[in-house]
C-alpha cells in the first residue's frame, strides 16, 4: 500500500447508531402499510417484530456514513484528493464499523523549473494579414442582391433546380428545388459548380459527371447525370470602406482607411500575443512537468478522468447531444472514451501538483484584498453583483487557490 493511502476504522455505536436506525425506520414507514394500520402509521415495535431490526441496517448506514467519514478525516487530520473507498467491517444491533480507504496527495518532488531555455516567440502583423481581415469583414457585411440579368460566375450564388440519375435510376437525395449554391464553395462533386458558370436565369443544362473515388462505397467512381436549371442568380455587393462601414463595425471614431488598418493591426497583434503567451506557458509547463517526480494512484487518475468526462458531457449538451448519443454515433463505449482521456487527466494532475509545489517553495501568498479585487473583476466581467459571484463560486478559497496558481505561473515565466 502506498504511503499516501490510509485505512481508517470508525465505529458508530450507542445513541448515534440508535438514532440512525430510528431515522431509517421513520423514512421507511412513510410508505409502509400493514393490516390493521393506516399507511405510515405502523409502530416501530410491530415493524421490528415482522421484519427484524436487520432490515433497517443498510438504510441506517446511508444516514450515518457521511458523518463517520467526516469524523475519520477530522480525528486523523486527513486531506483526501478523491472519493474514499468504504467498507463495512462489522454491523449488528449495537453498532456499525466502517473502514475508509482515504487517498491523500502523493509526495511530489519538484525538479528544475527555472532557466528552462524556452523563449517566447516574437509576433508581428503583416500588411497581407490586415488586408485579409478587412476583406473578411467586408464579405461578412456584404449585401446579397438579385442579379437575374447576369450570368453565373465564381463567387455568385446560383439558385437551381436539379436532379441526378445513376445507373438509369433517380439518385437518392440527389434532387432539389430553388437550392442556393455558392459557386466556388465546392459543396457539390467536382465539375458541378464549374459546369454552371456562364449560365443565365431560365437556362437548363445536363452535366455528365463522375463521383470521386473517395466517395461513399455505393457511388464512388460511378457516372452521374445531373439535369440543372438556373432559377435565379444572386451576387454579393461588398461595402465601401467609408465611415458608414466603420460604424457598422462599431468603430465610431474611425474616419479613414488608414485608421481602420491601424485598429485592425492592433487587434490582430493582441490576438497573436495572447496565443504566443499561451504557447509559451504551455511549453514551460510541459518542460517543468517532465522534471516532476510523483507516483499517481489509479484512483486519483480515475477521479480526474471522471471530471474531464463530466466537462465533456456538458459540452455535448450545449451542442444538443447526450453522451449516450455521441457514443452511439462514434460506435464507441464509455470505457474506451475514459481510456482516451487518461493522458490528459495525468497531465492536468501533474501540472496542478507542479504549480502547487512552486507556490509552496516560493512562499506564495494570496491576501484577502486580492480575493476581494478578483471577485470585483469577475462581477464586472459577468455584469452582475459581487454577492452573486460569491454565490456562484460557493467558496472564496477557490478564488484564492486560482490566484495562487496564477502567481506560480508568473514565477515560472519570470525565471525563464
Amino acid at each position: 500500500m502506498k504511503n499516501n493511502v490510509k485505512e481508517i476504522e470508525v465505529k458508530i455505536e450507542g445513541k448515534e447508531w440508535e438514532k440512525a436506525l430510528d431515522d431509517a425506520f421513520k423514512n421507511k414507514k412513510k410508505d409502509l402499510k400493514l393490516d390493521g394500520f393506516r399507511k405510515g402509521q405502523v409502530p416501530k415495535e410491530v415493524y421490528i417484530k415482522k421484519f427484524g431490526l436487520e432490515s433497517l441496517f443498510m438504510d441506517a448506514v446511508d444516514t450515518c456514513v457521511s458523518s463517520a467519514y467526516q469524523k475519520a478525516l477530522k480525528d486523523n487530520n486527513l486531506n483526501p484528493v478523491c472519493e474514499p473507498a468504504v467498507d463495512i467491517n462489522h454491523i449488528c444491533h449495537d453498532c456499525v464499523t466502517f473502514k475508509f480507504t482515504v487517498i491523500e496527495k502523493p509526495e511530489v518532488k519538484i525538479g528544475k523549473y527555472k532557466k528552462l531555455g524556452i523563449k517566447k516567440e516574437d509576433v508581428k502583423v503583416t500588411a497581407e494579414e490586415i488586408k485579409k481581415e478587412i476583406d473578411q469583414l467586408r464579405d461578412k457585411y456584404a449585401d446579397i442582391v438579385e442579379d437575374n440579368e447576369g450570368k453565373v460566375e465564381e463567387g455568385k450564388t446560383a439558385v437551381i433546380n436539379f436532379s441526378g440519375i445513376v445507373d438509369g435510376k433517380e439518385l437518392e437525395g440527389g434532387k432539389g428545388e430553388n437550392y442556393p449554391l455558392e459557386i466556388g464553395s465546392n459543396t457539390f462533386i467536382p465539375g458541378f459548380e464549374t459546369g454552371l458558370i456562364g449560365m443565365k436565369v431560365g437556362e437548363e443544362k445536363v452535366l455528365n459527371l463522375k463521383f470521386p473515388e473517395e466517395y461513399v462505397d455505393h457511388l464512388k467512381g460511378k457516372d452521374v447525370e445531373f439535369t440543372v436549371k438556373v432559377t435565379g442568380i444572386k451576387k454579393r455587393i461588398l461595402p465601401e470602406l467609408n465611415e458608414d462601414f466603420y460604424k457598422d463595425l462599431g468603430y465610431e471614431n474611425i474616419k479613414t482607411e488608414n485608421e481602420l488598418e491601424s485598429e485592425i493591426s492592433k487587434h490582430l497583434l493582441e490576438h497573436k500575443e495572447t496565443d504566443a503567451e499561451n504557447r509559451f506557458i504551455d511549453e514551460l509547463l510541459k518542460k517543468a512537468v517532465e522534471a516532476l517526480e510523483v507516483d499517481l494512484n489509479e484512483e486519483i487518475i480515475n477521479s480526474e478522468v471522471n471530471r474531464i468526462l463530466n466537462q465533456y458531457r456538458e459540452q455535448l449538451q450545449m451542442q444538443g447531444l447526450t453522451l449516450e448519443q455521441y457514443l452511439e454515433f462514434t460506435k464507441s463505449n464509455i470505457e474506451s472514451l475514459k481510456k482516451m482521456m487518461e493522458p490528459e487527466a495525468i497531465n492536468r494532475i501533474k501540472v496542478r501538483y507542479l504549480l502547487e509545489a512552486i507556490a509552496e517553495k516560493e512562499n506564495v501568498e494570496v491576501k484577502e484584498e486580492e480575493v476581494k479585487e478578483e471577485i470585483k473583476k469577475m462581477a464586472k466581467m459577468y455584469d452582475t453583483t459581487e454577492e452573486e459571484i460569491e454565490k456562484m463560486i460557493g467558496d472564496r478559497e477557490m478564488v484564492a487557490y486560482d490566484l495562487k496558481m496564477r502567481k506560480a505561473i508568473d514565477i515560472l515565466k519570470e525565471n525563464n
